[in-house]
């Protein structure tokens, strides 16, 4: 599991923060407890200095671990001193978790979705051989083209692209409207892009012409479902996807479920950045995707069944009372045949 949304003063994942520390560090002592020992290996937890201080402390820990929350919380925001991201091994399928909230940096000028140190660390789990890569990252990497091109565009004003009045409404309108994914951190979504290109490729491989079956960026946190398959500019061997699944669903009204729907529209892709160029000239997308399935909106379900190289991808949904089983599939999808 990883990080989600923490109950934390409104837009601290969007900004930086200047107070609300003690309700922050609480949310991060929490997942530590609950989330993010379960996370890590026997060696790993044996090795873990704050554990052992813990399970020798003999009273009340909290005081231990609250330092360390507020440790960790001061440096989230700059040189990131700990590290909520990690990696798992199923067979021949890996898997990497990025923490895609925690380790945020948030200061103008240098925006990204992970520290330069931490990215260094994906990079280097990567390398290897294995028949399938799953990136684990609570934000999609990938929204509908049009949001997509709308968040990237906010990032632009709020760092002054347009001036100071421009830069404070555009503020307003991220923290309002929660625009703080991938999109909203466009360095990130572009290294991040290079990096997935190069596993698909095989340069990541450490047998001469080996390459992976298919890369995969598992999300949710959208409240609702949808699986897009990238493609590149230069050609891959792997196949690429973003599936996202937000299985506990918040109401979404009528007209927010037809503008998701109408935004992965080409139409709508191509009307948007003219009209937000009018404000300020988006940079080229190093990719381009499409939509394969969805958007969905109920509480579902997605399955990902792997087996040897191939892969396929089950999206079920809670049935109405009165339907034989409890689950009806609503799509499925091969990824990859071997």
């Amino acid at each position: 599991m990883m990080t989600g949304t923490p109950r934390t003063p409104g837009g601290w994942t969007c900004k930086p923060r200047h107070g609300g520390r003690n309700a922050s560090s609480g949310g991060l002592s929490s997942y530590w407890i609950y989330q993010h020992l379960g996370n890590l290996s026997p060696t790993q937890l044996a090795d873990n200095e704050l554990y052992q201080q813990m399970r020798a402390c003999g009273g009340d820990a909290e005081p231990l671990l609250r330092h360390f929350a507020e440790a960790a919380d001061r440096e989230a925001d700059g040189a990131k001193g700990t590290r909520w991201s990690y990696r798992r091994e199923f067979g021949s399928v890996r898997l990497i978790m990025i923490d895609s909230r925690c380790g945020r940096i948030l200061a103008e000028g240098s925006r990204s979705m992970i520290s330069d140190s931490e990215f260094d660390w994906i990079e280097e789990q990567v390398a290897g051989d294995y028949d399938h890569l799953l990136i684990g990252t609570s934000l999609p990497w990938l929204l509908a083209p049009a949001l997509h091109d709308i968040e990237s565009w906010n990032e632009l004003l709020c760092a002054g692209a347009r001036g100071p009045r421009l830069t404070r409404w555009s503020e307003k309108l991220r923290r309002l409207a929660d625009l703080e994914h991938w999109a909203s951190f466009r360095l990130s979504v572009d290294r991040l892009a290079g990096l997935i290109a190069s596993v698909a490729r095989g340069e990541r491989s450490t047998t001469d012409g080996g390459f992976p079956a298919s890369v995969c960026v598992l999300s949710g946190d959208v409240h609702h479902a949808y699986v897009a398959e990238a493609l590149f500019a230069d050609d891959v061997d792997a196949r690429v996807y973003q599936l996202t699944c937000s299985p506990l669903l918040n109401y979404v009204p009528a007209a927010m479920k037809l503008a998701f729907r109408i935004a992965w529209s080409n139409a709508a892709g191509r009307a948007t950045r003219g009209v937000l160029g009018l404000l300020v000239s988006l940079p080229t997308v190093p990719i381009r995707w499409t939509r394969l399935a969805g958007p969905y909106f109920g509480n579902e379900v997605a399955t990902l069944v792997l087996d040897g190289r191939q892969s396929t991808a089950i999206l079920e949904r809670a049935a109405r009372s009165d339907e034989p089983n409890e689950l009806r599939q609503v799509a499925s999808l091969t990824l990859s045949s071997g």
